[in-house]
């Protein structure tokens, strides 16, 4: 997987109530201080920030890559998330894609 860079978009995976944040809340890469800590802004629909967070690259994937200003394909951003995962989380998850792939044949 890339490093995330400045100006992506993330999405959260874990709640942070310190921060008012939920998992599923979109923000954006403002600053990197190394490749364990990215400061990340989270804003309204006006543009008014509601909160900036220091993240580690487990609390977040990637949604948006500014580098090619393209959407992350989702089928990409599952797989970011089931590496954040146990292994053992991993094995349940596929066990399940696997019972959703057996109904639609």
């Amino acid at each position: 997987m890339r490093q995330p860079e400045l100006l992506d978009v993330i999405e959260l995976l874990v709640d942070l109530p310190e921060a008012t944040l939920q998992a599923g809340d979109q923000g954006t890469i403002v600053e990197i201080y190394s490749d364990r800590a990215y400061e990340v802004e989270f804003a309204n629909a006006e543009g008014e920030t509601l909160a900036l967070q220091v993240l580690e690259p487990e609390q977040f994937i990637v949604i948006w890559q500014s580098s090619t200003k393209t959407w992350v394909p989702l089928g990409n951003r599952i797989v970011a998330l089931l590496q954040t995962l146990p292994e053992e989380r991993q094995q349940q998850v596929l066990n399940f894609a696997r019972s959703l792939q057996k109904t639609t044949l």
